[in-house]
C-alpha cells in the first residue's frame, strides 16, 4: 500500500540532544513496504532524521516491527530499514 499523507507517522518521544526520535506508524501496508526509498514523502517536514526508530504496526496481520530512519532527501522523503534488536 502506498503511502498517505493523511496517514502520517507519530512523534511519541522526542529526540534528546543528538538522540534519536521515536516514531509509530500504523498502517494496512506490509512492514517490508515501508522500507521503499522515500516511502514516507513528508518525513523531512514532520521532523524525521536519519538515526530516529519507526515502530511500523501492520495493521492486516497485525504485527509490529522496529525500523531505523535510513535516509532524509533534499526533497524531503525518508526511506527506513528494517533496525537489529539484541
Amino acid at each position: 500500500m502506498a503511502y498517505l499523507t493523511s496517514n502520517p507517522p507519530s512523534l511519541v518521544a522526542q529526540r534528546i540532544g543528538d538522540g534519536p526520535a521515536l516514531w509509530i506508524y500504523s498502517s494496512t501496508a506490509v512492514d517490508s513496504a515501508t522500507n521503499a526509498a522515500d516511502y514516507y514523502s513528508d518525513g523531512a517536514a514532520l521532523g524525521m532524521r536519519v538515526g530516529d526508530h519507526v515502530l511500523v504496526t501492520d495493521t492486516t496481520t497485525p504485527k509490529t516491527s522496529m525500523h531505523g530512519v535510513t535516509a532524509v532527501t533534499v526533497g524531503g522523503a525518508a526511506t527506513t530499514g528494517f533496525s537489529a534488536v539484541a
